[in-house]
């Protein structure tokens, strides 16, 4: 059966399991899903203190808004940077977390990094929500340009998403691909402009990496993200066309090397 057909055909499994993920994340907090908000505002507190503070960082004026706030500047990339970890990094274990279900249970095994992928999002529309609050708050008049937000958003679970798949097969058969991946990260996350404004890569990044940065896909997320709500304004279009190839093309590369790893997941796991 097509994969695309044999997930659909689950979908009823898909959204329990989603369910399950949802009501036991935060099942033994006293404050429960309020942490969802809590995190990324002390992420934020602590990295505008060290790089706000510290390093006294500046955020440019946003265009149209007029909005003028490292914290702000700075939560329009820091969220959907986490959205994205977030995937890969629970996509990473979902197999393995599943091992007594992948080994009784015959079932497309996507269907439980999709899951983990849909749990992500909720997470995520949490704290956009937050975000748009506080934006509309301090003033910028980013609503004409929400709808653009959210097809990045879905372009970016989509991203995401061919990345668990991958990670998530090869962790069965790499046991260290998890502590690997945490470098890969981290290495990925300061080669994003999150702390620091783009153009800073055209002044300061040498010369013989400059095309690897440039060519970075999460920076292109963190330009349309911070286009759209912190300056207000149209992001640049070729930049959300190239991500929407870099979305399907990173789905179509997971799916195809999940289907091929598939085959023994269930006497290795």
């Amino acid at each position: 059966m097509n994969p695309v057909a044999s997930v659909f055909a689950s979908r009823e499994l898909l959204w329990n399991l989603t369910l399950r993920e949802l009501r036991t994340k935060y099942r033994r907090s006293f404050l429960g899903w309020t942490w969802s908000m809590l995190n990324p505002l002390a992420n934020v507190a602590i990295y505008f203190f060290v790089f706000g503070v510290l390093f006294d960082a500046e955020a440019p004026r946003g265009v149209n808004s007029g909005i003028h706030g490292f914290a702000w500047f700075l939560l329009c990339a820091l969220l959907p940077w986490n959205y994205w970890a977030l995937i890969n990094n629970s996509g990473l274990g979902a197999i393995s977390a599943n091992a007594g279900l992948v080994r009784r249970v015959a079932f497309p095994r996507e269907v439980l990094v999709f899951s983990t992928v849909l749990h992500a999002t909720v997470q995520f529309a949490i704290e956009l929500g937050l975000l748009c609050v506080i934006l509309l708050f301090v003033g910028s008049p980013f609503l004409p340009w929400l709808p653009i937000v959210l097809v990045t958003v879905v372009l970016l679970g989509i991203f995401a998403s061919g990345f668990a798949l991958a990670l998530s097969a090869l962790s069965v058969y790499f046991k260290d691909l998890a502590y690997l991946w945490g470098i890969v990260l981290q290495v990925w996350f300061f080669a994003t402009p999150i702390v620091y404004n783009p153009d800073l890569i055209d002044e300061q990044a040498p010369s013989s990496i400059r095309p690897v940065l440039d060519n970075n896909p999460m920076k292109l997320v963190v330009e349309i993200f911070r286009d759209c709500l912190y300056h207000a304004q149209a992001p640049k279009w070729d930049s959300l066309g190239i991500f929407a190839i870099w979305a399907f093309a990173s789905l179509g590369a997971g799916w195809w090397a999940f289907r091929h790893l598939d085959r023994r997941l269930a006497e290795e796991v």
